[in-house]
């Protein structure tokens, strides 16, 4: 059980604070990974997860808490750690190979320079996110199908996804965002967000907490004025003035009513029709739109 103080703990978990307040961060993160996991159908029972690793506070959190659900025997499949090593100057290569080993985790590590392409085929003041992003993926997905994994597992937690959605509404004109759960182009690899019910907030006071060795992104993180910046300090004031309101924006994510947007491939407005008089209240062929709903 997660509240048996003396059950063994992963090493990952090792020194761990033992205040009052980071014993219930951590069993927030793990009892939201866990719902994550459970309500999107995560795990199939046997299976290998590539669990990405950047180095990061987010990725850090996610290595810990499922090793920490895979200890308790809540997580019946085999992990993986993989960090690439994108050739940026002056990335600490030896940090996450030289942690992994100490933790005694199963990892792969993998060079790949997409530094160069990145700042050869993006024009100068351009944003590197997009290209960085797919050739990152496209690499990932690669490793996977090399170490027979049958998804490959990203730290993105709450937050990530609120601003995802508010950069497509934004900049892209549609409704979408980074799901829990996604299947890939090719159709044999699945991509799962267990932090998906996390705040950032709570990864950054856990890997704080944890002494983890941050490496932080140099490459995107030195451009001033990109677009997610700008969402995040929106999201940012709003919380300030009314705390709490990532959450219900998060909520509202799951909960979609097709029949009050404005997208007829997703609802048969077109085949609305009123009811006749005296007819009875519901109509199980008829679909009914009430503004109340």
């Amino acid at each position: 059980m997660l509240d048996d103080e003396d059950s063994p703990i992963h090493p990952l978990f090792a020194g761990a604070p033992s205040t009052t307040e980071f014993k219930k961060l951590r069993k927030r993160i793990v009892r939201e990974t866990r719902e994550a996991i459970e309500k999107y159908g995560m795990i199939e029972r046997g299976q290998r997860w590539l669990v990405c690793l950047s180095g990061g506070k987010d990725s850090y959190t996610l290595l810990a808490v499922l090793h920490e659900l895979q200890w308790r025997g809540l997580l019946p499949v085999e992990l993986l750690a993989c960090n690439l090593d994108q050739g940026q100057p002056g990335f600490p290569a030896t940090v996450l190979p030289e942690f992994l080993e100490k933790m005694g985790v199963p990892h792969r590590i993998e060079y790949q320079d997409t530094y160069s392409i990145v700042m050869d085929k993006v024009p100068q003041g351009r944003t590197y996110c997009a290209l960085c992003s797919r050739l990152r993926r496209g690499n990932l997905y690669r490793i996977a199908r090399e170490e027979g994994c049958s998804a490959v597992v990203l730290g993105h937690h709450r937050d990530d996804i609120l601003e995802t959605f508010f950069m497509n509404l934004f900049h892209g004109s549609r409704l979408a965002t980074m799901p829990p759960k996604l299947l890939n182009e090719e159709g044999d690899l699945f991509v799962y967000r267990p932090l998906a019910f996390v705040s950032e907030a709570d990864c950054e006071k856990f890997a704080r907490a944890m002494d983890y060795p941050i490496i932080p992104c140099d490459l995107c993180g030195s451009q001033d004025g990109l677009q997610r910046q700008q969402v995040k300090m929106m999201l940012d004031g709003w919380e300030k003035n009314a705390p709490g309101r990532r959450n219900k924006m998060f909520k509202a994510l799951m909960n979609a009513r097709p029949s009050h947007l404005c997208d007829p491939s997703i609802f048969d407005f077109a085949g609305l029709e009123r009811r006749a008089e005296g007819e009875a209240d519901f109509n199980e062929n008829v679909p009914v739109l009430r503004e109340r709903d």
